[in-house]
């Protein structure tokens, strides 16, 4: 008996890897949009909706700032209020660097060097007000805007794309954002 534990046990060990290829190459590539056009993209973009990553979990007021540099590098400043709409506020500077150049759509951002995160562009419209950031692992993804809010209609094609491309769509938030106050200066 111990030795068809043990055989099976093995089989099951042999099996284990083909099994994670099986689960992982369930969906196509992830497309990203044909072009880019780095300049105009750069800027504020509020983020509207989005599947967070662990430091985004109590993020209200998130926004995102792309910032060209002549060495084609993106200067990216991530800032939040940690907790609340008035928390204390957190600030964070990844760089981006463009994987395809072709297209501009593909980017790899880095917090930590030398690790570079995956980062589509899959959606932008063509006034670049709006835009969708995602990730072939199909574990994160942002709904970003030039502003604060998108309305319901919006955000329910939004999530029908992401939905689309494979995501599970009952993880989305959508962070509040504080309405700007007088005095305040607009970033954008």
């Amino acid at each position: 008996m111990k030795g068809l534990l043990n055989n099976s046990f093995l089989k099951l060990i042999r099996l284990f890897p083909v099994l994670m290829l099986i689960g992982c190459s369930s969906y196509a590539p992830m497309p990203t949009v044909q072009s880019v056009d780095l300049q105009r993209f750069m800027g504020d973009w509020y983020v509207v909706a989005n599947i967070p990553t662990f430091i985004e979990k109590e993020a209200f007021n998130p926004l995102e700032n792309y910032d060209l540099q002549d060495d084609g590098s993106i200067a990216t400043t991530f800032t939040f209020n940690k907790g609340a709409l008035d928390g204390p506020l957190k600030t964070y500077r990844p760089t981006g660097y463009i994987k395809d150049t072709e297209t501009n759509a593909l980017w790899g951002m880095q917090f930590i060097w030398p690790f570079k995160g995956d980062y589509r562009i899959v959606y932008l419209d063509e006034n670049y007000q709006n835009t969708i950031i995602a990730r072939e692992a199909r574990d994160y993804v942002w709904v970003m805007s030039r502003q604060a809010e998108i309305s319901q209609r919006q955000f329910d094609r939004f999530m029908l794309i992401i939905q689309q491309l494979g995501y599970d769509t009952s993880e989305l938030q959508r962070p509040a954002h504080r309405k700007p106050q007088k005095g305040d200066v607009e970033r954008l």
